[in-house]
């Protein structure tokens, strides 16, 4: 038998395989999911939360994906989307994309090379094309987009920077249409993904249906997708246990609660994981008397990072620094490394008194308080840190109030660092470096929420995103991760896990383990019953 006979027969035997695994698939129904706030608005571009990318990602495609059959997104497993192929030339600095023929916007336009280009030159221009704009930071070292033909596109950078194909693979780098403005996407949204939008009902519901002239053929396999919001969660979890929805919001089950579901539902499927959002202190060091630099710290030296794991977490939550640590996370600080990182120590009750030190210091007792609000997103997620944090800040002599704000409200008073002391949940939509150093602590940067700027650190930002040497990037990032947090710039006080349950009859889902952000687009899921 010759060597092509063999290869034409494996052939027909794959292609057999493949056509009977697509025949087990049940195309139609309606899934079902709850979701936990109001979006702020449909444009993924626009937004930093969970709640905009888990119900408008499948409207969208991105130029490349991180490959959806893995558990974890790594720049080793990225695959084709809207782009074919992909080459680095220009010594590292361009990166030029072949783009797939014969995609269609959802309103029939035909998808080109001008729309790649419009929508990263809407995100790195100087005058603001966007009412948010928070990912441009990532995208400091893109310098131009040209095409070349319809099917062509390349990417120019001021200098290497490896990173950028990770960025391009996340649930927050889609592609949108040069013939939709900003405004229309933040409200009636088109893409060229499996799903097409149809209503967004505040505080109601979002309805999308499926896309029957999508590229990927015989996706998706669902009619549409229903998530109906339900900001308390007791009633959403009380909602799926009685057969109302499909499928829980992502991540939003705290293990006591995972616990209660599998005892009322065994057959319910749950996977507690990293969320790779963090607890974090926010603290405007703009606004007397943050100001000043002893009160800062102070106030790190109140946080007992063990209790807050024990308490929210049950022990499934853990510590570490501004990257998610491993082994789901690809860059975060190993145990021994952390251990040398200063206020991560066990002796709280010491590093307390030390605070308290500082506080009288200043002027402050237990008879006359710092007296604060504690601004935090009015989710229980957010909710129920912000209380062990205040109860913490009380032994510094620092009496908190809770300030619980609605999404949209939160977002913004943050963008405008309109306040004093806040407790983040912030989610990481990438597990990489370039992502988490340059949206959250480089100068000017609109997630820089604490306005933290530090040259010496920017010039370590610079220094790592550069390296192509992974291990030797990695070790680099730990000593920038260290300082980060001895200046106080974020502290990052807990790593969150959560579980997301659906029913068994749901085929096709896979989460991610070091992020919550990039499987969204729904087109392999389908219900069998």
């Amino acid at each position: 038998m010759t060597r092509g006979l063999i290869a034409t027969l494996l052939a027909a035997l794959l292609v057999t395989a493949s056509s009977s695994l697509v025949l087990a698939q049940k195309a139609g129904g309606t899934l079902k999911v709850t979701h936990r706030d109001n979006p702020p608005s449909a444009s993924i571009h626009e937004e930093a939360t969970i709640s905009t990318v888990m119900p408008f990602m499948s409207i969208y495609n991105n130029l490349v994906v991180f490959d959806p059959t893995t558990k974890q997104n790594s720049p080793d497993k990225i695959v084709p989307d809207l782009a074919t192929e992909w080459a680095w030339g220009n010594d590292g600095k361009d990166l030029t994309f072949k783009l797939r023929s014969g995609v269609k916007w959802h309103d029939g336009k035909p998808f080109t090379s001008a729309d790649v280009k419009c929508t990263w030159d809407m995100l790195i221009s100087p005058e603001p094309k966007l009412r948010k704009n928070p990912r441009k930071p990532w995208y400091f070292n893109l310098k131009e987009v040209t095409t070349n033909g319809d099917s062509e596109v390349t990417f120019h950078l001021g200098r290497p920077q490896p990173s950028l194909l990770t960025m391009l693979a996340g649930g927050m780098s889609p592609v949108y249409p040069c013939h939709q403005t900003p405004a229309q996407m933040r409200t009636k949204p088109i893409g060229t993904g499996p799903f097409k939008f149809v209503e967004l009902k505040q505080n109601e519901s979002i309805k999308l249906a499926k896309n029957p002239d999508y590229w990927k053929p015989g996706r998706p396999y669902l009619d549409g997708i229903e998530f109906q919001i339900i900001p308390s969660r007791a009633t959403s979890v009380l909602s799926f246990i009685a057969g109302k929805f499909d499928m829980t919001f992502t991540a939003e089950i705290s293990p006591t609660v995972m616990k209660d579901i599998k005892t009322q539902m065994p057959d319910a499927i749950c996977e507690m994981l990293p969320t790779n959002t963090q607890a974090n202190l926010l603290v405007n060091r703009d606004k007397p008397p943050f100001d000043n630099a002893k009160i800062r710290q102070a106030m790190v030296l109140a946080i007992d990072r063990s209790s807050f794991t024990e308490i929210i977490g049950q022990g499934t939550n853990r510590q570490g620094g501004t990257m998610l640590p491993p082994p789901e996370g690809l860059w975060g600080m190993p145990p021994e490394f952390l251990a040398t990182v200063a206020g991560y120590g066990s002796d709280h009750e010491k590093a307390r008194e030390e605070g308290r030190k500082i506080m009288r210091e200043l002027g402050y007792s237990a008879d006359k308080p710092l007296k604060i609000k504690v601004s935090t997103r009015n989710i229980p997620t957010y909710r129920d840190q912000a209380v062990i944090l205040i109860d913490h800040l009380k032994k510094v002599f620092i009496e908190g109030e809770l300030e619980p704000l609605d999404t949209a409200v939160w977002y913004n008073r943050m963008a405008r660092k309109d306040f004093t002391v806040g407790m983040n949940v912030q989610g990481v939509g990438i597990d990489d470096p370039d992502v988490v150093f340059y949206e959250t602590f480089s100068c000017g940067s609109e997630r820089n929420y604490t306005n933290y700027c530090s040259p010496e650190i920017e010039k370590m930002f610079e220094q790592q995103s550069r390296m192509t040497d992974r291990e030797a990037r990695k070790k680099l990032v730990w000593e920038i991760d260290k300082k980060l947090q001895e200046d106080g710039a974020r502290p990052v006080i807990q790593h969150d896990w959560g579980a997301t349950c659906w029913r068994p009859y749901v085929k096709g889902l896979n989460l991610a383990v070091n992020t919550i952000y990039n499987h969204w687009r729904f087109e392999d899921v389908w219900i069998d019953r």
